[in-house]
């Protein structure tokens, strides 16, 4: 990974923080993690570069390289969803380091936002990117649009690596360990189907059991 420059025309960022950043990752996540998140940043940028989007580098890369932090156990807080356990780890990592605040907080929103795209897409480009692309290496989404030629590059740079299984058996262990950081979101699902027991209340039984006549 060091000595790729650059992926489907996408450059990949070599300032100090990007460095610190990269070696983080590549410390801290398994490789079929590293690989998304590294696929993350180039499927955002071409996104952002297709419409015509300046974004700035750096930011735009740490928040893609750090976004899925709060899928790991080590940072998991007893009740928080995943996306806003990953945003305080990546702020603390950052922070830890010197990072500017202003850098910081619209890291810390890229992550807390990624997976609500509706949301993200409509901030500043270095928080879009992350939903952007995570979004197209998770479910597709944009895919059409690439350039001809643009997938294979990325994913041969960045192979999957079963990325869907153990996407799958992420979402599975985090509804199994930590329930409670599932309440209301979309991983509950997940939990209801392959969690044996698994007895988080639905949205419906959340509104039914409000404290209220009607």
């Amino acid at each position: 990974m060091d000595q790729i420059g650059e992926v489907a025309g996408i450059r990949i960022p070599r300032t100090r923080m990007a460095r610190e950043v990269m070696a983080f990752a590549r410390e801290t996540m398994p490789a079929v993690m590293v690989n998304h998140v590294m696929r993350t940043y180039l499927f955002g940028a071409m996104q952002l570069r297709q419409a015509g989007t300046a974004f700035d580098e750096e930011i735009a890369f740490a928040g893609c390289l750090l976004h899925d932090l709060g899928l790991l156990e080590s940072f998991w807080s007893p009740a928080e969803w995943f996306e806003v356990d990953g945003a305080d780890a990546a702020r603390d990592f950052l922070a830890g380091r010197g990072a500017p605040a202003e850098i910081v907080d619209v890291v810390w929103d890229a992550i807390a936002l990624h997976t609500s795209i509706g949301i993200a897409v409509r901030k500043r480009p270095e928080i879009a990117i992350v939903a952007l692309g995570s979004g197209l290496d998770f479910a597709g989404v944009g895919l059409e649009r690439l350039p001809d030629g643009a997938l294979g590059d990325i994913i041969s740079a960045f192979p999957r690596l079963g990325f869907k299984r153990d996407a799958l058996d992420t979402m599975t262990a985090l509804c199994a360990g930590k329930p409670a950081g599932v309440m209301m979101h979309y991983f509950a699902e997940v939990g209801r189907r392959h969690v044996p027991g698994f007895a988080l209340p639905t949205v419906e039984d959340v509104l039914m059991a409000a404290p209220f006549d009607e």
